[in-house]
């Protein structure tokens, strides 16, 4: 298994036909929308063989410089050692037991030093799970039902945020009924939905990839929650360990009720958390006269793995190195991609945009609307050359030199975006279908042909 360099281009012959066999166990072909075949040109998504450091091998023998980082849960690395070793120590003494263990002791006060304004913390094993639970703990301390989400991508796979989507089959009316949206960096938005609802809580991520929160913002978000008697949900999924060790709210200086955390806390292993104020989290415990809360109560959420996984990451974060790392890898790509652009008269199109440490690409057709053909053939040209990612996101294992391969890869897909653009289209140089939004209502514009024998 070799690099590609940029006189190279790759083969994906063999993970497409293990992607084949994937459509038929798995619906959709894999186990994350995101990570389905339909978010890759068509013939050229890999299937991954092993990683390590900012590198995968794929199934074709290809090794690719990866970006977004498994949906940007990895920020030390694939294979990073010290969490590797903490997570087969904790292993070799037995994972799941019958009675808490003193690693969940001590990975909570490892949690509960690092983020500002929790007093308690429990775990998980993904980020649906505790953002559901923090809803469901904000509905039993207000006696109230409505949400109000920000109109932001993700929060998870229940039914109080999947509704909102386009991808809303299955979900009772009732239940999609009971969230409300309402515009991030706008104060009047969030204003109008509590003053027209009785709302248990508002939930947002205090930033994004592609948004910083307005000054006064975030302030302004716990003054109407205060003033409405709502709890105020922080969805630190991704910002958590990228913006910060404190997350995003300890670079923003806001602190909510309860917060929710998952992805980088482990590296890449399986564990989440939802942290909070006492008087909050304690309607799941055994300190109230109240009704009991079923918070969260998972086989799970406590196996060893994932907490030793957790203690090694925040022993990596002692200083913040990793996100200064990312933050520097990812300013010497956007740097470069905007070179590039720039030399090839492009800057109006392709650009590398949002915060350092999670950026993002942004590719525009020829009326200057970003365009999901032009983002296919640039995800194409840059797959062919060894380079995968939706994103530009980074971890503290890309180099400069991996980087600096990057930009030499973007360079030569820009020339094909260039010569496109002059056409007017991608018609000849896209290679099958362009790729569709993740959360859509249908299979097409990507539907995959019935297997034979077995239409759908």
């Amino acid at each position: 298994m070799t690099a590609l360099d940029c006189t190279s281009r790759a083969d994906f012959t063999r993970s497409a036909a293990l992607q084949d066999r994937l459509a038929d166990v798995t619906p959709g072909g894999a186990h994350t929308y995101a990570r389905g075949e339909d978010q890759y040109p068509e013939s050229m998504a890999p299937v991954i063989v092993r990683g390590l450091g900012a590198q995968v091998w794929d199934a074709d023998g290809n090794a690719l410089i990866e970006y977004g980082m498994g949906l940007r849960a990895v920020t030390l690395g694939h294979g990073y050692r010290p969490v590797v070793e903490a997570v087969c120590a904790a292993a070799s003494g037995g994972t799941c037991f019958t009675r808490p263990t003193r690693l969940e002791l001590d990975a909570a006060e490892d949690f509960l030093a690092l983020v500002p304004g929790a007093d308690m913390v429990k775990f998980a094993k993904n980020g649906s799970d505790v953002t559901t639970a923090a809803v469901r703990l904000a509905r039993a301390a207000t006696g109230r039902e409505t949400i109000a989400a920000c109109d932001q991508p993700f929060f998870s796979v229940d039914d109080w945020f999947i509704g909102t989507t386009p991808m809303s089959a299955g979900i009772p009316d009732a239940a999609r009924a009971q969230t409300v949206r309402f515009r991030y960096n706008d104060l009047a938005s969030l204003a109008s939905a509590l003053d027209q609802h009785d709302v248990a809580c508002v939930i947002l991520e205090a930033a994004t990839a592609a948004a910083e929160p307005a000054p006064g913002f975030l302030a302004g978000v716990r003054a109407l929650c205060d003033e409405h008697g709502a709890v105020l949900i922080f969805d630190e999924i991704i910002t958590g360990f990228r913006w910060s060790r404190h997350g995003a709210q300890g670079v923003y200086g806001v602190t909510p009720d309860l917060s929710c955390w998952g992805k980088a806390m482990g590296n890449g292993f399986a564990v989440s958390a939802l942290a909070g104020k006492r008087g909050l989290m304690e309607l799941g415990g055994l300190r109230t006269d109240r009704d009991r809360v079923f918070l969260l109560s998972t086989t799970h959420g406590p196996e060893a793995t994932g907490l030793a996984a957790f203690r090694a990451v925040v022993r990596a974060y002692q200083d913040d190195l990793p996100v200064a790392a990312m933050e520097r890898a990812g300013l010497r790509l956007a740097g470069g991609v905007a070179d590039a652009a720039a030399d090839a008269g492009l800057s109006r199109y392709v650009s590398a945009a949002g915060r350092p440490s999670c950026l993002v690409f942004v590719t525009r057709g020829p009326d200057g609307a970003p365009s999901q053909e032009f983002r296919t053939l640039f995800l194409q040209e840059m797959l062919a050359r060894g380079v995968l990612g939706q994103s530009f996101v980074t971890s503290a294992a890309h180099t400069d030199e991996l980087i600096d391969r990057t930009v030499d890869a973007c360079r030569e897909a820009l020339g094909v975006y260039r010569e496109a653009l002059d056409r007017g289209d991608t018609a000849g140089l896209l290679r099958g279908r362009p790729v569709a939004p993740a959360l859509r209502r249908a299979a097409d514009p990507r539907r995959r042909p019935d297997r034979p024998g077995h239409p759908g």
